[in-house]
């Protein structure tokens, strides 16, 4: 409860407790490169089949007076983690099943952790579970698959024949 008062009063005053996050030492992302890591995450860490990717959530991403952050914004980070999880440069997500499971608010520091659950030719499943503190906001499973290439140029290339 103290810590609920806490993040309402640094919503009402306007402080989001913003921070320069800094990029990942001896981590090699292959996917999601140019990703705006202000509006969807920092990268924190980063290991085969595992990514953790922390939200900030400023007063851009507010709905409404109150503070409360969009839940895109939320999604966002999930999808960022998940594809980071998975860490490969043609990977493309074809379906989720999310839970918001509590709201986002200004000031909240989200940490979404990502883990692939299995790997089956080129399809992955990928596991998502987000928290605020010790709050779990949001819970998500990811279906991705790996492409040969990038979709974009599959779908040039589909239009050239």
């Amino acid at each position: 409860m103290a810590k609920e008062k806490e993040r309402d009063e640094r919503v009402e005053s306007g402080e989001s407790g913003e921070r320069q996050a800094s990029s990942p030492e001896n981590i090699e992302l292959n996917t999601h490169r140019r990703i705006d890591q202000s509006l969807c995450g920092t990268l924190l860490e980063l290991s085969e089949g595992y990514a953790k990717v922390e939200l900030e959530a400023t007063r851009q991403m507010a709905v409404d007076e109150m503070g409360l952050v969009h839940g895109g914004f939320t999604f966002a980070a999930a999808d960022f983690a998940a594809m980071a999880a998975v860490n490969d440069p043609n990977v493309v997500l074809v379906s989720s099943e999310c839970r918001f499971l509590s709201p986002v608010k200004v000031g909240d520091r989200v940490v979404f952790e990502a883990r692939e659950q299995y790997k089956e030719s080129r399809k992955r499943k990928i596991k998502v579970i987000g928290r605020f503190e010790d709050i779990k906001v949001f819970e998500g499973d990811f279906m991705a698959v790996v492409l040969e290439r990038h979709v974009l140029k599959l779908k040039l290339l589909k239009e050239e024949e």
